[in-house]
């Protein structure tokens, strides 16, 4: 928790509570249905809490703003980001029902009231959205293809709509047919060696 909070001075009392509710919740839920690999539920707030924040180092979300976590897994990056910006709404999809059962779980004991989450592919998600978000679900070109009709037009943030997208490793290759991306490497906004080679990529994306 505490690396939580010194990268995040701002955070309410609730917020704070939610935030170290989590290890709790996910060690329970993950003895049941493995949501996280279990070398990694013992590093919970580096690996998967302060890694999914990320994406609010990149582009801090508006009130009212629509975002949707694809592949969301046991809830990241999107549950971290509900609890950070709760008048943001956000859309957790994973095609795995199991997985959507932990989420909705751990939504409602955090009593977050922003978060909808529902066992659904991509590909069939209606609405639009001002970011869709994600950690490494699949390669880029698939992604986009999946997405790239659910972009919102309105424009409420700094960035331009579109995805924002954690992953690691070298992207060139993947990046090759997006020449309007930008990568954004996490030792810019944390220390830890965890972090050393993984990136938040933004792609803009015009509704089509």
């Amino acid at each position: 928790m505490e690396t939580i909070i010194n990268h995040f001075s701002n955070l309410s009392e609730t917020q704070i509570a939610q935030f170290s509710k989590l290890e709790d919740l996910y060690k329970y839920w993950n003895a049941q249905i493995n949501v996280i690999s279990r070398k990694d539920i013992n590093e919970l707030y580096t690996k998967h809490v302060l890694h999914s924040l990320a994406i609010a180092k990149v582009q801090p979300f508006k009130p009212q703003a629509s975002i949707l976590d694809v592949g969301t897994g046991g809830g990241f990056p999107g549950i971290p980001l509900a609890i950070l910006f709760p008048e943001t709404n956000f859309y957790l999809v994973d095609s795995i029902g199991k997985k959507i059962k932990v989420v909705n779980e751990v939504v409602k004991e955090l009593g977050l009231k922003n978060v909808k989450a529902e066992q659904i592919r991509a590909e069939n998600v209606k609405g639009e959205f001002d970011f869709i978000i994600s950690r490494a679900v699949t390669k880029m070109d698939d992604f986009v293809k999946w997405v790239r009709k659910k972009i919102a037009k309105k424009q409420l943030h700094e960035i331009k709509n579109g995805i924002l997208y954690l992953k690691g490793g070298d992207l060139t290759d993947e990046l090759a047919n997006f020449p309007n991306a930008t990568t954004y490497n996490l030792t810019d906004f944390f220390e830890n060696d965890f972090f050393e080679t993984k990136k938040v990529v933004h792609i803009p994306l015009k509704k089509r």
